[in-house]
């Protein structure tokens, strides 16, 4: 796969001009723009740059409203349910996490439950705006059954993306992880570069476990991370987001044509609460430090704590420029026109 250097500059405005053309107000395009190019620029091209085109053709199916913003529908103290209105999984997503902030700071807790939104592309974005305010954060989506329940052949479960981000002084501990071994967008991104996966990620046609990114895009069904584990953990996602919401579950998603009106949770926690937050940072400091003290496996490895390789992917991505996909670079310009 031919690959093309593309600054952060030269992204965002590109996309920026992108979402102005598709009906998108500046403000927002500005935000989308931003958003996208920072996922790419953190080495998650799967839903920065290479999820452009399908936004904008989720956009153009007027699946994605441009003048939508998510409203509040219910508040109950320190938890409160918002409609998305269908607009902007970006946008909406940031709105409820500023909101769960907000809650968080003001009584300790808070929870924003939304219905009826789209993808929010990065979940990690999420929890790292929320760890930069201080607050730790735990932040579930639902998907269209994109994975069978163990045991099962058919498609039941979604890969429903789970995030939890810690604030910590010399760099935020964020996990952002899709509960299928490898994510849809990561497949992608392999299948680009024509490379195989490190470990089984799915079926292939013929029900056998393969490496092959393309052979598991194509069945569609992707392998459970931790087998009955992430399993059991999709569904009581499910189950939570469309529960606290009171939106659509991943049965209720998949008798759509595509994946949008999903359902997702953001809770922040703002542990200044407590008046102990030298000992807070020391504590996380002592279980990294533990951890990375013990030996590699192998020679030259090294363990990393969850969010460390994006901060150096983020630095090496600031000074290099980013390594962007042709195919798809040509396929956003010819969208701009």
């Amino acid at each position: 796969m031919s690959e093309i250097k593309v600054s952060s500059e030269e992204m965002k405005s590109v996309l920026e001009s992108l979402f102005i053309k598709h009906s998108f107000t500046k403000a927002k395009s500005a935000v989308l723009a931003r958003i996208h190019t920072e996922s790419t620029l953190d080495g998650i091209y799967s839903h920065g740059i290479n999820r452009v085109p399908v936004f904008i053709d989720y956009v153009d199916k007027g699946l994605i409203k441009t003048d939508a913003i998510a409203t509040k529908t219910a508040s109950m103290g320190s938890m409160e349910r918002w409609d998305g209105n269908l607009g902007s999984g970006i946008l909406n997503a940031i709105t409820c996490t500023d909101q769960a902030i907000h809650l968080a700071k003001t009584h300790g807790m808070g929870l924003v439950a939304l219905k009826n939104t789209n993808h929010w592309m990065r979940g990690g974005t999420y929890g790292w705006r929320a760890a930069d305010q201080g607050c730790i954060s735990i932040l579930f989506t639902n998907t269209i059954p994109n994975m069978p329940a163990w045991g099962g052949k058919e498609n039941r479960l979604g890969n429903n993306p789970f995030v939890i981000a810690i604030p910590r002084k010399e760099g935020h501990v964020v996990l952002d992880m899709a509960l299928s071994q490898f994510s849809f967008g990561k497949m992608q991104s392999l299948d680009l570069k024509n490379k195989e996966l490190p470990f089984h990620g799915g079926w292939g046609s013929n029900n056998e476990l393969s490496k092959h990114p393309r052979d598991i895009m194509d069945s569609g069904r992707a392998l459970p991370v931790g087998y009955w584990k992430g399993s059991a953990l999709s569904m009581i996602l499910d189950m939570l987001a469309t529960l606290l919401s009171a939106g659509n579950s991943t049965y209720k998603i998949g008798l759509k044509k595509n994946e949008t009106a999903l359902s997702q949770v953001f809770m922040c926690i703002d542990p200044s609460t407590f008046t102990d937050t030298e000992i807070q940072q020391n504590l996380l400091n002592e279980i990294i430090q533990f951890t990375r003290d013990g030996p590699p496996l192998q020679k030259g490895d090294s363990t990393f704590y969850p969010g460390e390789r994006t901060l150096a992917t983020r630095k090496k991505s600031e000074i290099e420029g980013m390594q962007v996909s042709n195919k798809i670079w040509e396929e956003v310009l010819q969208l701009l026109g």
